[in-house]
């Protein structure tokens, strides 16, 4: 890929400050992800803006105005704090006609809302855990509380990396169920999804591309043989805090003892989850395999972490990639993004 010019869209919290350079410091930690995309891109010969952006996007109009980039490689999570806004950002730069990684803003907004997606996939009669949505600020009728499969797992429609998701979130009966609402409400102001816990593996599958997928090697989070039926889902402290895990017993690694049918049936159904959700650039999904081999989507992460330790970045280097070339693959993926021509070479 010829040279571009680069201009990486954050958080002002997690600005990759060039002296950070101890991976084991709480502010390298911080903004891992920031830091080994702007040293990857920069390793590539890249040239890099970093914009930093909040609630507002002047920002970012001035860059593209005094700066003219070539593409954005979006790192954004919100917007004005709000997860549910973020694909405002990407839905400015498609009227700036700006390239950009990661999803296009339709894809981004039918992903987020977990509830929404399931509705959609559950339409294409692909199996997903049933469900509840408990709105923030509106009482809960009796009538929908009604049959539930216990037991479920309570968590944030909206947010992703496991926030809000800890033992207390399985549930195995209503008041439980009540209490857990109440809590996730609190804990995130939003509206909290009540879904039918499913019994099984944990499966963790990476997607690259726009119309032509590369679907990634499988990756899994191995629960401890000890572990009893509760204690096997990703919480927040499962999923970020090593320490934990390793006490635990539970381990990130890639998907073992698994047919080859079970696995071409995952990458099938992973394709298919991915188009019916319109995702574009690369994205993450979760799913739940149980003991006869059925499989469920639990969600789909577009833009999902992509440091270098992280499971898409794993299974990125399993099938091939060294970091430095997933970053500029995912570039690639970006400029054929709208179908723009780019005339580098000219500039």
């Amino acid at each position: 890929m010829k040279k571009l010019r680069v201009m990486m869209l954050i958080h002002p919290d997690v600005d990759p400050l060039d002296h950070l350079m101890d991976p084991a410091d709480p502010e390298y930690l911080k903004r891992q992800t920031e830091i080994e995309v702007k040293r990857a891109l920069l390793a590539l010969g890249h040239e890099v803006e970093v914009v930093k952006i909040y609630d507002d996007l002047r920002p970012l109009r001035e860059t593209i105005r005094l700066w003219r980039p070539h593409i954005a490689f979006n790192l954004m999570e919100d917007f004005a704090g709000e997860r549910a806004l973020d694909f405002y950002v990407v839905s400015y730069l498609v009227l700036a006609g700006i390239p950009y990684t990661g999803c296009n803003p339709r894809g981004m907004l039918l992903a987020r809302d977990k509830a929404l997606s399931k509705k959609i996939l559950h339409y294409h009669r692909i199996k997903v855990p049933e469900f509840r949505i408990f709105p923030v600020g509106k009482k809960i009728k009796a009538q929908k509380l009604k049959n539930l499969p216990y037991p479920m797992i309570v968590k944030s429609n909206l947010e992703q990396g496991s926030v809000g998701i800890s033992q207390a979130s399985f549930v195995t009966n209503e008041q439980e169920l009540l209490n857990r609402i109440e809590q996730q409400h609190e804990m995130t102001r939003g509206d909290a999804i009540a879904e039918q816990y499913i019994n099984g593996r944990e499966l963790y599958v990476g997607i690259l591309g726009n119309e032509r997928l590369e679907v990634l090697p499988i990756r899994e989070l191995c629960f401890s043989d000890s572990a009893s039926q509760e204690q096997r889902i990703a919480t927040y402290r499962v999923k970020w805090n090593d320490a934990y895990r390793d006490k635990i017993g539970f381990k990130y690694g890639f998907a073992k003892s698994m047919e080859s049918g079970a696995q071409a049936k995952i990458v099938k159904l992973a394709r298919r989850v991915y188009r019916k959700l319109l995702l574009s650039g690369y994205a993450r999904l979760d799913l739940r395999m149980d003991a006869s081999g059925e499989l469920y989507v639990l969600e789909a992460n577009p833009n999902c972490a992509i440091a270098h330790d992280d499971d898409f970045a794993e299974a990125a280097k399993k099938a091939g990639y060294t970091y430095p070339e997933l970053i500029n693959r995912l570039l690639s993926i970006g400029l054929g993004n709208r179908q723009l021509h780019i005339d580098v070479a000219g500039e």
